[in-house]
């Protein structure tokens, strides 16, 4: 799933860049692969869905619409494995527009927590994507999807993920609270994916 991920971005660059054909491109992409990114992974990293939970989480939804019809003709089969949705014209008739598409989102966007309890983040859309904290908000490994979201610069954050970042459909992904103030987490594919965490001092 981690390599179909890597793949259907680089498909998605090639897919943006010739507008809306589904041609392919004979031109290299300039999109991250998987001998270039590395560096630790962010908390746990992805887990079973299965397994519970404690009373002291904090619960995020990984949310998003794709259509994998549309979307895993333009970027490859196993892009998107939800039923219906956004077809993949109209996601970047939406992104171009607005600079953001709606129902890709983490659910909340904005919560209260305290030192010591853990974030478990639920992969509920059809995509793969990252819960990466980050200092500021900025794009990610998809250069394309940042020009269109607007937001240029990378986040330095997204440059040094590891495979275990990547949490593919029904997976859960945990991290660590651990210290008091303003958190900023986003998606480094979809990068406005966005949720702000206010840490208060553990109970």
């Amino acid at each position: 799933m981690f390599i179909r991920a890597i793949v259907g971005c680089a498909a998605l660059s090639c897919v943006v860049a010739c507008g809306d054909s589904n041609a392919p491109s004979s031109e290299p992409v300039g999109v991250l692969g998987p001998s270039e990114i590395s560096g630790p992974t962010i908390g746990a990293g992805p887990r079973s869905a299965a397994q519970p939970n404690a009373s002291a989480d904090v619960k995020v939804n990984m949310l998003d619409a794709c259509d994998p019809d549309t979307f895993n003709a333009a970027l490859g089969a196993g892009t998107c494995v939800r039923n219906g949705g956004v077809k993949f014209n109209d996601f970047i008739t939406q992104l171009t527009r607005n600079g953001f598409v709606g129902p890709w989102q983490f659910a909340p966007k904005v919560v209260n927590a305290h030192e010591g309890e853990q974030f478990v983040v639920l992969n509920r859309g059809g995509e793969v994507h990252t819960f990466t904290e980050v200092d500021d908000f900025g794009g990610g490994i998809v250069p394309q999807l940042n020009e269109l979201a607007h937001v240029p610069n990378v986040a330095p954050e997204c440059k040094s993920l590891g495979a275990g970042d990547f949490v593919a459909p029904g997976q859960t992904f945990e991290e660590d609270i651990e210290e008091e103030g303003e958190e900023k987490y986003q998606c480094c594919i979809h990068p406005w994916m966005r949720l702000t965490v206010s840490v208060s001092e553990a109970h």
